[in-house]
C-alpha cells in the first residue's frame, strides 16, 4: 500500500493512445480530506485503478469530486474511515445528498448527481473488499436499492418524427459543414459524439453485396466496431469532410492527420494550427441549430436536441418498426439486451405522447387563468374556493362538478395525473416525490407478478414527469 506520489495533488496524464483525452493532464487535490484514513484509502483506489488502466484520468478526477461530499458527511458525523460505515451511516449519507448544495450551480443536487456521488462510495467500499479488506467492514452495508428509480425515465428521450423531419429539411439549408454531417451520422449509425468526432480517413469501405459500411473504434467498451451497414447519404457525409480538410490535414500534427472533424482555430489562444471539434462546441452547435431554424416544440420554444438524441431515437425507431433487439444491442455496442429495452429502446407510443401532454403543472395555484379555466363563472368559482373544496392531496381540480354532478374519480381515488382538469403546482412536489417513493417500493418487493406491476407503472411514469417538470420549475424560481 501507499506506493502513490508522496504530495497531495498529483497531475496524471491519460497515456492511452485509443482514449478521447490521450495525453491530457488532470489535477488531482486531495488537501481537502479532513481525514487522513479516508485520504489514503482514496489515494490507493484511484492510484491502482490509474496505473492499471482500469478507470481514464478523467473518470477518477470525477471520483474527486463525488468524494468532497462524503468528507463533507464524515466530518459533520465524526467518521474518521470507511471502517465506521454502517447501514444506519449509508442511509444517513442519502438524507445527507438530498439536502446538499452545489458550489457550482447553487442549487441543490439533482438526483442523477445525489446518485452519482453514492454510486462512488458503492465503488470504492466494493474495490477495498477486494483489494483492502481490512479498511472497510466484512457485511454488506449497502441494500442494492438505493437511487433505482434514477435510471428509469418517463419516457426515452428520443426526437419525434416531426421534429425529425423538420431536422431533415434544416439540415439542406445549414451552412456549418461540421454540423451537418456530424448529424447525418448519428441518425445513421447511433455512435457516441466522442466516437463521431474520433472518426478518421478510410473508416468506410465498400459492404460485399451492395452499399457500403463504416468502421470506428468504440472508446467506452475500447473495441472496434467493424463494417456497419451505412445509408447512401452517410457515406456522402463522410466524403465531404474527407474533402474539405484536405489542405487542413496538411498543417496537423501526426495524431490529428487522419481525423475528420478537425479545422483551423481562428483564436491566437490555440497551441495547435489544427484542432479537433470539442464535445462542448458540438453540443452547443445542437442547442442553437433548432433556434437558428426556427425549429420549435408544442409550446411554441426553440425544440432542444442533443447528440445523443439522435442514438436513441435510432433504436427507438427500429424497435418500433419490429427490428430484433439483438440486432439492435449489437448496432448500440450495448454488453447485454436489458441495457438497450432499458434505456434506448421504445415504442413510438401517440397515447403515451398525449398521455404527457394532459399533464397541468404550474407554479403556484395564482396562476390559473382562461386558459385554464374559459368560462368567466367557473373561473371566479375556482378561485373563491381553490383553498378546499377543489384540493386534491397533491394539486387541484378546475372542474369537480360538471352538469350538477360531482366527478366520480374526484371522491373516490383523487389521483387525476393525466386529467385535462388537474393542475399541480411546486407546493405538491414533497407530496408526489413520497407517492413515487411509495410506488417503487411496492415494485421494489413486488410478489405479485407482472400483471400488478403493470397498474403500478403508468403511474410511476407520470409521476417522475411531473417532478421533472416541477423541479424545473423550482431551479427557475
Amino acid at each position: 500500500m501507499n506506493n502513490f506520489p508522496k504530495s497531495d495533488v498529483w497531475w496524471l496524464t491519460d497515456n492511452a493512445p485509443e482514449s478521447q483525452t490521450y495525453r491530457t493532464n488532470y489535477k488531482f487535490n486531495f488537501t481537502f480530506f479532513k481525514s487522513e484514513e479516508i485520504k489514503l484509502v482514496s489515494k490507493e483506489y484511484i492510484w491502482t485503478n490509474y496505473t492499471t488502466g482500469s478507470r481514464r484520468p478523467r473518470t477518477l478526477r470525477a471520483t474527486i469530486g463525488h468524494l468532497r461530499y462524503f468528507d463533507a458527511f464524515c466530518c459533520e458525523n465524526n467518521v474518521h474511515s470507511f471502517r465506521e460505515l454502517d447501514n444506519g451511516l449509508v442511509d444517513d449519507y442519502r438524507s445527507f445528498l438530498r439536502l446538499c448544495i452545489s458550489p457550482s450551480t447553487g442549487h441543490a443536487l439533482s438526483y442523477s448527481s445525489q446518485s452519482g456521488c453514492f454510486s462512488t462510495l458503492k465503488a470504492v467500499v466494493g474495490w477495498c473488499r477486494t483489494f483492502l479488506p481490512s479498511a472497510v467492514q466484512e457485511r454488506q452495508i449497502f441494500t442494492g436499492n438505493e437511487y433505482n428509480h434514477v435510471r428509469s425515465q418517463p419516457k426515452i428521450n428520443y426526437i419525434p418524427d416531426v421534429i425529425l423531419n423538420a431536422v431533415n429539411i434544416a439540415l439542406k439549408s445549414e451552412d456549418n459543414i461540421y454540423l451537418k454531417c456530424g448529424i447525418i451520422i448519428l441518425r445513421s449509425t447511433g455512435m457516441r459524439i466522442g466516437d463521431l468526432l474520433s472518426l478518421t480517413t478510410g473508416c468506410i469501405s465498400e459492404h460485399p453485396i451492395s452499399g457500403h459500411t463504416i468502421s470506428w473504434f468504440e472508446h467506452k467498451s475500447c473495441k472496434n466496431r467493424n463494417n456497419v451497414p451505412i445509408p447512401k447519404e452517410c457515406k456522402e457525409a463522410i466524403e465531404l469532410l474527407q474533402t474539405i480538410t484536405i489542405p487542413i490535414r496538411e498543417r496537423a500534427t501526426e495524431a490529428d492527420q487522419e481525423k475528420l472533424f478537425i479545422y483551423s482555430p481562428k483564436r491566437a489562444r490555440h497551441k495547435k494550427p489544427v484542432v479537433t471539434v470539442s464535445v462542448q462546441t458540438f453540443g452547443r452547435w445542437c442547442r442553437l441549430f433548432c433556434e437558428k431554424h426556427d425549429i420549435l416544440d408544442s409550446g411554441g420554444n426553440a425544440y432542444k436536441i442533443t447528440s445523443h438524441m439522435f442514438r436513441r431515437s435510432l433504436a427507438t425507431d427500429m424497435l418500433s418498426k419490429g427490428v430484433n433487439l439483438k440486432v439492435i444491442q449489437d448496432l448500440l455496442g450495448h454488453t447485454s439486451p436489458s441495457v438497450t429495452r432499458r434505456y434506448y429502446a421504445d415504442v413510438k407510443d401517440p397515447e403515451r405522447v398525449a398521455m404527457f401532454t394532459k399533464i397541468g403543472v404550474l407554479g403556484d395555484i395564482g396562476q390559473i387563468n382562461r386558459t385554464h379555466i374559459p368560462d368567466d363563472a367557473d373561473l371566479k368559482w375556482f378561485h373563491e374556493n381553490c383553498a378546499d373544496k377543489v384540493r386534491l392531496s397533491d394539486g387541484y381540480c378546475t372542474r369537480p362538478i360538471y352538469n350538477g354532478k360531482p366527478c366520480g374519480r374526484f371522491l373516490s381515488r383523487q389521483k387525476c395525473y393525466v386529467c385535462s382538469r388537474y393542475i399541480t403546482t411546486l407546493d405538491d412536489l414533497d407530496a408526489h416525490r413520497r407517492h413515487l417513493e411509495e410506488l417503487q417500493e411496492l415494485l421494489n418487493n413486488n410478489i405479485y407478478g407482472e400483471h400488478y406491476a403493470a397498474h403500478l407503472i403508468p403511474t410511476t411514469l407520470v409521476l417522475q414527469e411531473i417532478i421533472r417538470r416541477l423541479e424545473e420549475l423550482q431551479n427557475e424560481h
